[in-house]
Order: structure tokens, then C-alpha cells, then sequence
């Protein structure tokens, strides 16, 4: 699904939220922080953190457990940044742990499950198999809406004015 030939392997940030593990794909990784002050922006979606400085470039925080509506967790030494790459725009999201960088075969990608109770799978873009591991692939392009680049946008643009 995602390689172009069955031997094609495929590189993965994995990462925790809740007791499930994700993974993105390791070209939209930026860089990996340490949990840091988030300076929280008034009147945004409940799911913006807020932004962080990084040097001198303001990205704004997403917080993906409020974005896929699980449970509010502790955080904690192992609460990670993951600063990705959306549509040329940096953006930092907010997870319980990263785990590793994994790598396994294309053929080992399966595409998300049509559709599950209760679940978006408008988000996955497939579910990666590792030996016993299930990880779920998230496609990033699709964590916010339109409107919500647009607000993205006019946080990060705000800045370079």
C-alpha cells in the first residue's frame, strides 16, 4: 500500500497515547522535545495547546489526546513534542511517550479498517503489523481540518509580521 515493491521498507516514529501505539512517518518528523511551557492561546479549538517557542519560530501545539477525544492523561518525563511537518507548515503534537523508530517491510502496511464503531478512521493511513505489535499509521495531512490549517496559518504567519 504505502511502498512501491513488497521488499520496500517503510521508517516510523512509534509513539504512545492511552495503552495504543501510533507512528508517523518518519520524513514528516522535524524533531522530538521534551514536554516544555506552552504558551495557551485564547478562543482557539479545544484541542490547540497553544504554542512554544522554538528558536525564534513560533509552532503552534496540538494536543492529540484531546484531539482524538481519549482521556485526559498525567504529564510527565516521558510526555513528548513531536514537531512535525504539515503541508510545509510546522506543527508540535502533544503525546504520552515516543517509543522508537521502527522500520519493516511496505507488505506489512494493511490499509485502516473501512470502518469501526466510534472510531475516525478518516485519520489512519493504514495499520502497520511487527511481529505481535499493531501500530497505527496516522496520515497527518488529515489531523485538522481546513479551517483549522487556516488557523494554523494565521498563528504561525501572525508571528513573522
Amino acid at each position: 500500500m504505502m511502498g512501491k515493491s513488497e521488499n520496500a521498507e517503510v521508517q516510523m516514529v512509534a509513539f504512545k497515547l492511552e495503552k495504543e501505539e501510533f507512528a508517523v512517518a518518519i520524513q514528516q518528523v522535524r524533531e522530538v522535545l521534551k514536554m516544555t511551557q506552552v504558551t495557551p492561546l485564547p478562543q482557539s479549538a479545544h484541542f490547540i495547546e497553544g504554542v512554544i517557542n522554538l528558536r525564534g519560530e513560533v509552532i503552534p501545539v496540538v494536543d492529540l489526546r484531546k484531539r482524538f477525544e481519549l482521556p485526559l492523561g498525567k504529564r510527565n518525563e516521558q510526555t513528548r513534542i513531536i514537531i512535525v511537518e504539515i503541508k510545509n507548515n510546522d506543527v508540535g503534537l502533544i503525546v504520552d511517550s515516543v517509543t522508537e523508530v521502527l522500520r519493516f517491510s511496505a507488505s506489512a502496511v494493511q490499509p485502516p479498517p473501512t470502518r469501526i464503531a466510534g472510531t475516525r478512521t478518516d485519520l489512519i493511513k493504514g495499520v502497520g503489523k511487527l511481529d505481535e505489535r499493531l501500530l497505527i499509521i496516522l496520515d497527518l495531512e488529515k489531523i485538522l481540518t481546513t479551517e483549522e490549517k487556516i488557523v494554523m496559518d494565521d498563528i504561525t504567519l501572525g508571528d513573522k509580521v
